[in-house]
């Protein structure tokens, strides 16, 4: 009886063990699951963004005020926001609001209207961006507000829900402080400050300026007052605010410098955040490429004008036939109307020069240059010097030595609409471009050639003994946004076209650039339109490509500091 009691016991667990395997059998193990980091606690993300307009990176930076200080310890902050191509108050506003580069936004007129570009295809699309208050308003159920004394600006943000009527300071903090006091769903405020801007003007946007630096001790005052009241709301436990102090632009309207940002959070690391090391466009596009819009003439090369163009490159690929500098129609067979560097055989650069809508016929001339395609960063320079009626001197350089001269003036004018151009331009039919290029200058005489060689390597161009003839400098290292600053005393800025990118070179640079000693570290390049990509971010708002965003959401770098 026990040995029939024990089999049925031992067939019993048999079959159990049958059914445990083949339960195993019929099911698979679930697939690892892999989440996305997740805020901490369920605290509803609030942005507060406060611009003092007119205060410069620098001098902020020399004057330490209190509250602005006190949030820098809870924050990611920069001193040295770059402008926007153009960068007066409308055109700063309109970038920092649409996180929309000028470039492509061209809002700059005081009703903050688009500056009509002369230049521009009468023909061609125009596309407006939205500001960042209608992205929050469609996609997340709270309320925003603008508060600032300036009625244009006002005007712009009519989306806002609140944006009550102030004329002053005093009167812009008052309002906030009320709205935040009030307005339980306010999920997003843009505050605007005026009055330092206006100080400036009185004795310059200078630290040792007391009108200027008062008005920015005043302005700070304010920016500790507003706190004060956002930490007072009966909701802020369950608030996660990051509060954005920032400016429209350093300086002035007329003369707009650097400005900063300070993104705070109570669970952000304070750290600066800076472009480092060496970042350029890369060109290996037909069509990509940096141009002037609209010289006024300036940079006419005409039939009787002295002018240098020097340039320092580095060339990935050796091809053929293809331009990559020029003020020039393209170039097809032996028509041409205007200048242009181009890529020869035997790794070797040249220069191709024509006159043919002005009357000198389709002949076309070319003046060699030295090797350079090679992998490395090389200086090549062209001056072109009016002797006479009959003498018009070009002559080459490759890192300061002498190459050729020749006599252009068969080709009459060189004077041509096209516009100037660092990028692919068409002779005859070449492709395949791919090259760094910067410290692009241009001066209005013909360098001498021991000042052409004594200062291929010049770190400071202000030191240049023809610095008083420099009308272009573009270093094209800005590493961000669409534009190459110019940075002569006189000139025009560049824009860039097409699908570009910007390059970390790190240490990498040509002769004329210091090497920066801290180029191994995270390179963050900021601009005004870095206020609204980050404003998005922080309220969880996806940034898709249709909206055209160029400012850098940094923060998503730290996400570790506030995100489990």
């Amino acid at each position: 009886m026990k040995r029939n009691n024990k089999t049925k016991i031992f067939i019993a667990a048999a079959l159990a063990l049958f059914a445990v395997v083949s339960a195993c059998k019929k099911y698979n193990n679930p697939a690892s699951v892999f989440e996305e980091l997740k805020p901490i606690n369920n605290s509803q993300r609030k942005v507060l963004v406060i611009s003092i307009d007119g205060v410069t990176g620098s001098e902020i930076k020399t004057i330490v005020p209190t509250h602005i200080t006190e949030l820098q310890k809870t924050s990611k902050y920069s001193f040295e926001v770059q402008k926007s191509g153009v960068g007066n108050d409308v055109a700063s506003w309109a970038t920092m609001t649409t996180g929309v580069s000028y470039a492509k936004h061209s809002i700059g007129a005081d009703n903050f209207e688009r500056l009509q570009d002369p230049n521009a295809d009468d023909h061609a699309e125009i596309k407006s961006y939205r500001n960042v208050l209608d992205y929050i308003t469609q996609y997340k159920a709270t309320r925003t507000a603008v508060v600032t004394p300036w009625e244009s600006l006002r005007k712009y943000l009519r989306n806002a829900d609140f944006s009550p009527v102030v004329s002053t300071d005093l009167a812009t903090k008052d309002s906030t402080i009320s709205i935040l006091s009030k307005e339980n769903n306010i999920g997003a405020l843009i505050v605007n400050f005026r009055e330092v801007e206006a100080a400036g003007a009185n004795g310059g946007f200078l630290a040792s300026n007391n009108n200027y630096k008062n008005a920015i001790v005043k302005a700070d005052e304010y920016v500790g007052n507003i706190i004060t009241a956002l930490k007072a709301r009966k909701n802020y436990a369950s608030e996660d605010w990051l509060v954005i102090v920032t400016t429209n632009h350093g300086g002035s309207n007329a003369n707009p410098q650097s400005g900063f940002l300070i993104a705070s959070n109570k669970n952000i690391k304070q750290e600066e955040v800076k472009k480092r090391g060496f970042n350029t466009v890369l060109f290996n596009n037909t069509g990509v490429g940096a141009q002037v819009n609209n010289d006024n003439g300036l940079y006419d090369s005409g039939s009787n004008k002295d002018f240098t163009v020097q340039l320092q490159t580095k060339f990935n690929v050796n091809t053929f036939y293809v331009g990559f500098l020029s003020k020039s129609t393209i170039i097809s067979s032996s028509t041409q109307t205007g200048w242009m560097f181009f890529q020869s055989d035997s790794q070797k650069w040249k220069t191709s020069f024509g006159g043919t809508n002005n009357g000198s016929g389709t002949g076309r001339t070319e003046c060699a240059g030295g090797v350079v395609f090679d992998g490395n960063w090389h200086t090549i320079t062209m001056t072109v010097k009016y002797v006479n009626a009959t003498t018009r001197t070009v002559t080459t350089y490759t890192d300061g030595n002498q190459d050729a001269t020749l006599n252009i003036s068969n080709h009459k004018s060189l004077s041509t609409s096209e516009k100037l151009t660092l990028g692919y331009k068409q002779f005859s039919g070449g492709t395949g471009l791919s090259f760094q290029g910067a410290e692009l200058s241009y001066f209005n005489t013909a360098l001498d050639p021991a000042v052409v060689k004594a200062n291929i390597a010049l770190k400071d161009i202000t030191k240049h003994p023809n610095y008083a003839n420099l009308i272009g400098y573009w270093q094209n290292n800005e590493g961000t946004d669409g534009y190459l600053v110019n940075k002569a005393p006189g000139g025009y800025d560049m824009s860039l076209y097409g699908p570009f990118t910007w390059k970390s070179m790190g240490t990498d640079v040509p002769a004329s650039v210091t090497a920066d000693s801290d180029a191994a570290g995270k390179s963050i390049a900021l601009t005004s339109a870095s206020v609204s990509a980050n404003m998005l971010y922080w309220m969880n708002i996806k940034i898709l490509a249709d909206f055209g965003i160029d400012g850098n959401p940094f923060l998503n770098q730290f996400e570790i500091e506030f995100l489990k």
